[in-house]
């Protein structure tokens, strides 16, 4: 990939924990890559009281801690941070932002930087509309000829379909579509983007890839850990908006997508837009049925987790997509906390044979099955059945793995290392648009409506370090669940 234009960064919330733990590594590692512009600065804005010199000492000093096990050129390192500026004031204080548009043309002026500048809202979701509105008061919204304004936006991304139509009209009155920038880590990840290459570049299966030989799809994304000090976040977002309404509903977008007509952005987004829009509805009914809702034992006591907390940290739900491709193919989508393991994986299960002819030949639903490991280690596993070496046809299944780390001397970046690149090269492909948001939204409101008139009633308890509640066995998913390869 080509370095990006000459450009401005300017990162709003720049003394919080995504730029230390997040951005500026990402943005150091593109640095020692030589993907970053020719011209090219970061400006920081925040209510911290920093001046350059200490800005620059301080995220130095975390870019050192978060890639301490990788070798740190320093003089690499001074170059980068000489890139780093700041200034202090309040960004919701429409006041002050003649002060940050003096910086800005400061800091154009000497750097030789063209009128193209990205900002990247790097900070509690309360202040987008009042950043964003700072921004269009004063200007800055507004370029150049030769220029150009993009804005980058954190999830969650609204906390409901109201919240995040509301927040969509009010960006688009400020930016252009194509310049609004919805950050979702999670198809940033190297196998999430492969699952288009796998799909779309080879022959052996895209022609399986429907409803004739395919029994079901699994989405899973476990974590071992609970809430930790996430508590106050979480007790409010729960499981279902914290990482299915975004993270899983764009990965299925990727795996049930039609082959797009050219590998654009716009193409691709429209895909995966379609497929959104063609979720099966539940009814009230279908609700109790289709999903099922857990908490591990232990959350409510959580720090900044109300003790009387009904919020999921277990979700498992059975999704209808109708359409041509798909009718009848369950999609299941599996997240939760305090789990056995770390592991997130999209696992594609085929069709039996119609005629059992071997002893030892698996007879359920997900003996063949394609298995891509998006975490923790990233992989594509296929299995199947081999005849055993010796007399006779006793099969077994086998599996077949492509491990990414077989590959020597290649690393792969980190998801954020590529969503940067990508916004700064004018690429929006692995980023959300509005019309798509609003669907997985569409679909998921009516859950957690009837989750509130439910109240508690319907949420199952599961221990720490389990698969989840028991009752999950009702949506009639593989009995394997995430595999153990």
């Amino acid at each position: 990939m080509k370095r990006a234009a000459d450009q401005m960064f300017i990162i709003f919330g720049a003394s919080g924990d995504l730029t230390r733990r997040k951005l500026m590594p990402s943005l150091y590692e593109l640095h020692i890559r030589g993907m970053l512009p020719e011209h090219f600065c970061i400006l920081g804005v925040g209510r911290t009281p920093y001046d350059d010199r200490s800005f620059r000492a301080n995220q130095a000093e975390h870019i050192r801690g978060i890639l301490a096990e990788r070798h740190i050129n320093d003089n690499m390192l001074d170059v980068f941070t000489e890139h780093l500026f700041y200034i202090s004031i309040d960004p919701t204080d429409r006041e002050l932002y003649g002060l940050l548009k003096e910086a800005i043309r400061r800091l154009q002026v000497n750097m030789q930087l063209p009128d193209r500048i990205i900002f990247y809202l790097a900070t509690p979701p309360f202040m987008y509309e009042s950043i964003s509105t700072c921004i269009q008061v004063s200007g800055l919204n507004m370029s150049g000829s030769d220029g150009w304004r993009r804005i980058i936006v954190e999830k969650p991304f609204g906390t409901s379909l109201a919240t995040a139509e509301k927040l969509n009209a009010h960006l688009l009155r400020i930016f252009d579509e194509k310049d609004i920038y919805r950050i979702d880590h999670f198809l940033g990840k190297e196998t999430v983007q492969n699952i288009l290459a796998l799909r779309f570049s080879n022959g052996i299966f895209e022609p399986l890839w429907n409803r004739n030989y395919i029994d079901s799809v699994e989405i899973h994304a476990a974590e071992a850990v609970g809430v930790g000090t996430r508590g106050g976040y979480y007790d409010s977002s729960g499981a279902l908006r914290d990482m299915v309404q975004n993270h899983l509903m764009q990965l299925m977008g990727f795996v049930a997508m039609e082959p797009p007509s050219a590998f654009d952005a716009e193409t691709i987004r429209d895909e995966v837009s379609k497929v959104l829009r063609s979720l099966h509805p539940y009814t009230t009914h279908e609700i109790d049925r289709f999903v099922v809702r857990g908490q591990y034992v232990g959350y409510r006591s959580e720090l900044d987790v109300n003790p009387l907390s009904n919020t999921e940290t277990y979700i498992a739900m059975k999704i209808l997509i109708d359409n041509w491709r798909w009718s009848g193919v369950p999609f299941y989508i599996v997240t939760g906390k305090s789990m056995p393991e770390k592991v997130s994986e999209v696992v594609v299960n085929f069709r039996s044979t119609p005629h059992q002819l071997f002893v030892g030949q698996c007879a359920g639903s997900s003996c063949n099955k394609l298995l891509i490991r998006i975490q923790p280690d990233e992989s594509i596993i296929l299995m199947f059945g081999l005849k055993e070496p010796g007399e006779g046809f006793t099969v077994k299944q086998v599996a077949m793995k492509f491990d990414y780390d077989s590959l020597d001397g290649v690393r792969l970046p980190d998801a954020y290392e590529r969503l940067l690149i990508d916004a700064m090269s004018g690429d929006s492909t692995l980023y959300a648009r509005s019309d798509a948001l609003e669907a997985s939204w569409r679909f998921v409101d009516p859950i957690i409506g009837h989750w509130k008139k439910k109240e508690g009633k319907g949420l199952f308890l599961y221990n720490q370090g389990d698969d989840g509640p028991s009752e999950r066995e009702q949506l009639g998913m593989p009995a394997t669940g995430c595999c153990k390869i």
